[in-house]
């Protein structure tokens, strides 16, 4: 039975599950919670206590969490050595069960944890944090189990007299996990999906992001997950590097986060090359500078309101954000005045206050690199400050919504990865779309997601055959974000990684290596064919 996506909450005022949801961030705001490393299921905490605030509100301590060292790593890779034998005897279906618990478990009592915990760790409001910890980390889940159930129903021929079995076995070792701060879903896809295929995992989630991956943990724990299959560790990366990427029977990494931080790991897997058992599988999701293009034929409510939430829903901390546009001039004539009052009715604070359409960014050294990036532009004379540039860190992290206009498609804030609420656009001519489609293809790195608004059918097959490996994940007539599970599988090409296509299932073939077995019911006998025979 295929699953179906889960149901999202709008939390508008007339849902109960607001009122409920409020409360439980008035209750996880009453309490300084500790946060242990979960080493082969035990508890572990160190002498080095670290501090969690919220990003929005950085008087307020939030909890605390206990940072480990090289000791830990060890005993996590042990841990997960140990545990593997049991794990990967159990049948697919036992395994399955106890994710699809967990599933069951994020879609009602463990709900408002999810999101509480992912609003106050990570400062994504209601809405954001309802698609992100709750319904796409479930759908990770039960869509998980899915594709695991079509990829053992995938078997060779038989002949008569042959019996052929393609078997799905784990990799040989174990998968280290590392997972970035801005969608809990992900820091749960990337354990839970090569654990499902039977391998045991080291988990170290981003320092930014441990509030709600202990959650994540526990909820996992509380479906019957056990001990050792997933160890969480908090621990410094390139220390941790060094240990992980040095062991032999390391089998696999499953990442997201920056391209520079994915290309140092995969430098340091293939200078500890000779010392492994089996080739490890590299499985990342890196950067994006995502564009969106509008062409004269779009309608201008469209571009506007895809232009808005592209770029500045979770303030433009997701990987598939709208940073860079390219917009028809006539149709910039027809929308630079809305696009301007709508841009002027964005509230942004607290995620307490759900009016507010943006919120604060992860740290101060999020927030120093993107004011580094608006101040840069602001100094430079291609480009004219369209909206916002205001930023301040008097009671969190907070940057406005910003927006530049450029006369220089090749400026900075048009080729390099922001991770934040700024938006250049590029204003082309009516006849130069052509031309347009080169500079969008040729200016960045990246190829992870775009889009097009266009009312005319050439100037989409135009652009999607121009721009085919700009973007693994191409958007037509919408915002360059919100790939859903089993609708839109995620990844792409070039610097951004890849492109194995989380939420589907070809994520999950990467964390097999099949064995092929053939039984042969009628042996031959002899040693000799017939082409040996005189007559």
């Amino acid at each position: 039975m295929i699953p179906h996506n889960e149901p999202i909450f709008d939390y508008s005022p007339a849902f109960v599950e607001r009122d409920q949801l409020k409360a439980t961030i008035a209750e996880f705001k009453s309490v300084q919670y500790q946060l242990p490393m979960i080493i082969k299921g035990q508890r572990i905490k160190s002498e080095d206590k670290r501090v969690i605030h919220p990003p929005h509100e950085t008087a307020h301590v939030l909890g605390h969490y206990f940072y480990g060292d090289k000791s830990h790593v060890i005993k996590a890779i042990d841990a997960a050595l140990s545990a593997k034998e049991s794990w990967m005897q159990k049948t697919p279906n036992e395994r399955a069960a106890i994710f699809l618990k967990a599933a069951d478990l994020a879609s009602t009592t463990w709900r408002n944890k999810l999101n509480a915990a992912t609003m106050l760790c990570q400062s994504k409001n209601a809405y954001q944090s309802e698609i992100d910890a709750a319904c796409e980390l479930i759908d990770f889940l039960r869509f998980n189990v899915h594709y695991m159930n079509q990829i053992l129903e995938i078997q060779p021929y038989s002949p008569s007299g042959i019996q052929n079995i393609l078997e799905q076995r784990p990799l040989e070792g174990f998968v280290y996990a590392l997972t970035p701060f801005n969608f809990t879903a992900i820091a749960c896809n990337l354990p839970t999906a090569p654990a499902l295929m039977g391998n045991t995992v080291v988990w170290k989630p981003a320092d930014s992001q441990i509030y709600s991956a202990y959650m994540v943990m526990e909820l996992l724990k509380a479906a019957g997950l056990p001990d050792g299959v997933i160890n969480l560790i908090y621990v410094d990366g390139p220390m941790a590097g060094d240990i992980i990427f040095s062991h032999s029977l390391f089998a696999g990494l499953h990442f997201t986060g920056s391209t520079q931080v994915f290309n140092s790991l995969w430098q340091k897997i293939a200078d500890n090359l000779n010392h492994y058992k089996s080739y490890p599988r590299i499985v990342g999701e890196t950067g994006g500078k995502n564009f969106l293009l509008a062409h004269p034929s779009a309608r201008p409510e469209v571009v506007v309101t895809a232009l808005i939430r592209g770029a500045f829903e979770y303030q433009g901390q997701k990987c598939s954000a709208t940073s860079r546009a390219y917009i028809s001039k006539n149709i910039w004539k027809g929308i630079k005045e809305q696009f301007l009052a709508e841009l002027s009715t964005i509230k942004v604070g607290s995620v307490e206050d759900f009016s507010n359409f943006v919120n604060a960014v992860i740290d101060e050294k999020s927030f120093n690199k993107i004011a580094g990036f608006i101040d840069r532009a602001q100094s430079n004379h291609a480009n004219q400050l369209f909206f916002g540039g205001e930023y301040s860190t008097k009671q969190g992290y907070f940057i406005h919504p910003t927006v530049f206009i450029t006369e220089d498609p090749y400026t900075e804030t048009m080729t390099q990865e922001i991770f934040g609420p700024v938006l250049t656009i590029f204003l082309y001519e009516d006849d130069e779309f052509e031309q347009t489609l080169t500079v969008i293809d040729q200016s960045a790195l990246f190829g992870l997601t775009g889009a097009i608004i266009a009312e005319e059918k050439d100037a989409v097959s135009l652009a999607m055959n121009k721009l085919r490996f700009a973007a693994g994940n191409f958007y037509i007539n919408d915002k360059s974000t919100g790939a859903v599970v089993n609708q839109q599988p995620f990844g792409g090409g070039r610097a951004s990684g890849t492109n194995d296509k989380a939420g589907s299932l070809l994520n999950l073939l990467r964390w097999t290596s099949p064995r092929a077995i053939k039984e042969n019911f009628n042996p031959p006998t002899d040693y000799r064919y017939g082409f040996m025979k005189n007559s």
